[in-house]
């Protein structure tokens, strides 16, 4: 099977008017990723050679978003909306390349898993034209029947032109499409509009596939992997399906979820073994977490790596570009962005770290900001081994810290402090006895005269 080279076909040119979006529908994003996104890492994973995406007129976008996970995807325009068999077509010029496989996917459905696909394509490599991905449906009603006889795909039938007795038939059609390259455009090309609507439609494909005995098979998915996203709706229902089959995945691979349900990943989110995940826990794209990691309630992560043993939260919010290497701890309402903490850094209470790098066993007392930030740019705090930096400091980029400095608390610090010394930048405090008693005074009388 993996010997067979694969074209993908990805019909991205739905319009999404239900979505009431500007974004185009195959866009919208689900456990962090545009849907499109999700179908082509499912089309590499099953093994495309080439991949080719149908997208609507004027759709650069869609085009661009492509290209990011297939950077050598063909992209070709549907000008007209005439039926999935017409929109197939748009992509001729790839369909006339060999191919000894042609998986014809959908944008719209996400939620499809690679190996689905290589049960798809199993029947081509037995020798059928054309194979079906079909689900057992609760309620049929809409749905196009798959038609099995004697253990072949007969044909089709969408629901409007279904007999009494077809639409009795619960096993339905997923959309999901795989045809023998060789036999592909001739199959194609005969499809006839024929119909109610009259448009092309790709189904129609396997009674030519029976007619010139080349057969047909129909492939059982689970009903999820086919879910299909129109609307609002339908994209929140898809994302409670995926992040129920992410969370069940982090569990079985050793992670702890102490609330599941609470829990929301980014289809990429790696979890190390013996991870802890407590209530509330949102991890954007891109986060990889190493072994032993504890993730307090209420933390957002996105863009991070944490080495083993890191703990962060409560409350904590990693942006991108964050870096934890082992045995760092990250406190109740800390905030870091584009910064690496060395090994045992300790930065626990309400502190912001960006565009910074702290060396190894420093620690950041509650309140430390680095001042990255002028208006215009954006500006790097060193901080080096073992420093010490006092409750409520500010370091003002660009500044280096030295290895074994004291910052004293309450510090703005706007200059290098170098190894092993000591900076206070902060005014002297003046203290007037008694002077209190006659502040009192002048305020108790302001009031009562209504000038306070």
């Amino acid at each position: 099977m993996t010997e067979r080279s694969l074209l993908v076909v990805v019909l991205a040119a739905g319009e999404g008017t239900r979505m009431r979006s500007s974004l185009p529908k195959v866009l919208h994003r689900i456990a962090g990723f545009p849907m499109l996104t999700h179908v082509l890492r499912a089309a590499t994973d099953a093994g495309a050679n080439r991949i080719a995406v149908v997208v609507g007129p004027g759709r650069a976008d869609v085009a661009e978003e492509a290209r990011k996970v297939a950077p050598d995807a063909q992209v070709f325009v549907q000008a007209e909306r005439r039926g999935t068999a017409h929109a197939v077509l748009a992509a001729r010029a790839a369909l006339a390349e060999p191919a000894d496989d042609v998986l014809i996917l959908y944008a719209d459905t996400p939620l499809v898993r690679a190996e689905t696909l290589l049960s798809l394509r199993a029947p081509l490599a037995a020798g059928v034209a054309v194979a079906a991905l079909g689900f057992e449906a609760t309620d049929p009603a809409g749905y196009g029947r798959l038609i099995v006889e004697g253990g072949e795909l007969r044909a089709i039938r969408e629901d409007r032109e279904a007999s009494p007795s077809e639409r009795g038939i619960t096993f339905c059609n997923g959309g999901l499409m795989a045809l023998a390259g060789a036999q592909a455009l001739r199959l194609l090309d005969g499809v006839r509009n024929d119909n109610a609507k009259g448009e092309y439609y790709l189904t129609d494909v396997v009674e030519l596939a029976q007619a010139a005995g080349l057969g047909a098979a129909a492939v059982e998915a689970a009903p999820e992997e086919v879910v299909g996203v129109n609307s609002r709706v339908q994209l929140a229902e898809a994302e409670a399906l995926l992040q129920r089959r992410l969370r069940r995945v982090a569990m079985e691979a050793g992670a702890t979820l102490v609330a599941p349900d609470t829990v929301f990943f980014s289809a990429d989110t790696r979890l190390g073994r013996d991870v802890v995940v407590e209530p509330h826990v949102v991890f954007g794209p891109g986060v990889t977490v190493a072994d032993e990691v504890v993730i307090h309630a209420f933390s957002h992560l996105e863009g991070a790596v944490l080495a083993r043993g890191v703990s962060i939260g409560p409350y904590a919010r990693l942006r991108p570009g964050t870096r934890l290497d082992e045995g760092v701890r990250i406190g109740n309402f800390v905030e870091t962005k584009a910064a690496h903490l060395e090994q045992g850094v300790k930065v626990n209470h309400l502190s912001y770290v960006g565009d910074a790098h702290v060396g190894a066993d420093s620690n950041l007392g509650a309140g430390t900001i680095t001042c990255n930030y002028d208006g215009y740019s954006k500006f790097r705090t060193e901080i080096g081994k073992g420093a010490f930096i006092g409750v409520h400091s500010a370091l003002v980029a660009p500044v280096t810290i030295g290895a074994g400095a004291y910052v004293g608390t309450g510090s703005v610090i706007t200059e290098d402090v170098p190894e092993d010394s000591l900076a206070l930048a902060r005014g002297r405090q003046v203290t007037k006895p008694g002077r209190a008693i006659t502040m009192r005074a002048r305020l108790a009388a302001a009031r009562e005269t209504g000038r306070g």
